[in-house]
């Protein structure tokens, strides 16, 4: 087992001490450290006697958990790693829930902020799951197919009240306020869903206690993905909802009636705001090392010495 999953599995399996862990390792600072630094950090902690309970070594892990995949052991690549999403996903979504003026705007923010979070989802799933050249190949097509659907779904509200050139402001309020709260949060869930769907089909690397591998497990990889595409949806459905509501409360007050160009602003502060409070959130709903109980694996796994509980990683 890696050490970065060692290390998840013993410190976090509480949602505050992943919470704690998480606006550590979000430190966009990081991000900056070079290649060589990361592979020092490395090396330190396979060389320390007791690196889980040594402080000294607080940076090193921080380095580690943030910038090499725990399945693979390899660097991830800078633009996907943990402390990089908020610096690049938020302006794509700030700019993504603007109430553009015509379609292509919205297609072209859309497009941008789903290929990020593919290729952010792609980049940080489960690696265990076994090597096809079919599966890989289906996977490319897949995630090109995800891309181009989650676009042209995100623009809906815009294309809607463009093409049908809808006049109403109760009706636009809906498109613009309304449905983009379920729209995001579904459209993340797909795109987590569809970009690792090999580890549903294929299954994922489980572990007992003691970091052993135990099998591959179709059952632990679906539970993984739907979790990830949990938190995912949380994560943009609440960045689009908290936003419209704090807009719906402003506009009543007579400060907002006398400037209405106040709301603008508002809007675009608060959903970068809450985007970033809500990425560590996110990030810690379900533990970076999951359990699953022992009668809800294959039965080829379902050995009579096996634990009651086995480990997974989760991805992000």
């Amino acid at each position: 087992m890696d050490l970065n999953l060692q290390y998840w599995q013993s410190k976090g399996q509480s949602f505050l001490d992943r919470l704690r862990i998480w606006f550590s390792v979000l430190d966009p600072s990081s991000i900056l450290s070079s290649d060589a630094e990361i592979e020092k950090a490395r090396s330190r902690l396979s060389t320390e006697a007791n690196p889980l309970k040594n402080e000294k070594v607080t940076d090193a892990w921080l380095l580690s958990l943030s910038s090499v995949h725990p399945d693979t052991g390899k660097l991830i690549s800078p633009v996907f790693r943990p402390q990089a999403f908020l610096p690049i996903s938020g302006p794509l979504v700030v700019a993504s829930f603007l109430p553009h003026r015509g379609v292509k705007p919205a297609v072209f923010w859309q497009f941008l902020l789903q290929s990020y979070s593919a290729g952010f989802n792609f980049a940080n799933r489960n690696a265990t799951s076994p090597k096809d050249s079919t599966a890989s190949l289906k996977q490319s097509i897949l995630i090109v197919g995800t891309v181009g659907y989650s676009t042209l779904a995100g623009a809906i509200p815009q294309i809607v009240i463009q093409r049908l050139q809808l006049r109403s402001t109760v009706v636009q309020l809906f498109f613009r306020s309304v449905l983009p709260i379920p729209l995001s949060a579904f459209l993340a869930a797909c795109n987590v869903l569809l970009v690792r769907n090999e580890e549903s089909e294929n299954g994922i690397q489980v572990f007992d206690s003691r970091g052993n591998a135990v099998g591959i497990s179709r059952a632990a990889g679906s539970k993984a993905v739907k979790e990830t595409a949990v938190s995912r949806a949380v994560l943009l459905g609440t960045t689009a909802a908290v936003p419209n509501l704090l807009v719906f409360l402003l506009r009543r007050t007579r400060l907002a009636q006398r400037n209405p160009m106040l709301l603008a602003p508002v809007r675009h502060i608060s959903t970068a705001i809450v985007l970033g409070l809500m990425i560590p959130v996110s990030f810690s709903l379900f533990p970076q090392m999951g359990k699953i109980k022992k009668e809800c694996l294959e039965k080829e796994l379902q050995t009579e010495d096996m634990v009651e509980e086995v480990y997974y990683h989760r991805g992000l």
